[in-house]
């Protein structure tokens, strides 16, 4: 019978919890315990208190899929479910920009 290797006693794993909780960030906890970034994730994802940073685009802002302007415009136009979605396929700038024309002119 083979024996399982424990990574993290239940020591760590404590310290490790409290200080993720307290603001230590990912990377400290990796270098604090020799471990790699990605097992320090696991751990903290498998005890349940791990929170994946938002994505953001380059200005900040947090970024809105293609699939919900182009339900919007759908929505605003009565166009037909297969319609709305033919629109994914057009550039997400371009529908980002046709949401905003509409939004625009409905506050009008």
């Amino acid at each position: 019978m083979t024996t399982k290797t424990v990574n993290y006693t239940t020591e760590q794993t404590a310290r490790m919890v409290a200080d993720y909780q307290a603001g230590t960030s990912v990377e400290m906890l990796a270098e604090t315990f020799g471990k790699t970034v990605r097992s320090v994730v696991a751990k903290l994802s498998r005890e349940k208190v791990y929170v994946a940073k938002a994505y953001k685009t380059k200005s900040g802002d947090t970024p809105i899929k293609k699939d919900v302007h182009a339900d919007f415009i759908g929505e605003m136009l009565g166009l037909t479910e297969a319609d709305t979605e033919s629109l994914t396929k057009a550039n997400k700038v371009a529908l980002a920009k046709i949401a905003d024309f509409i939004k625009a002119e409905k506050t009008l």
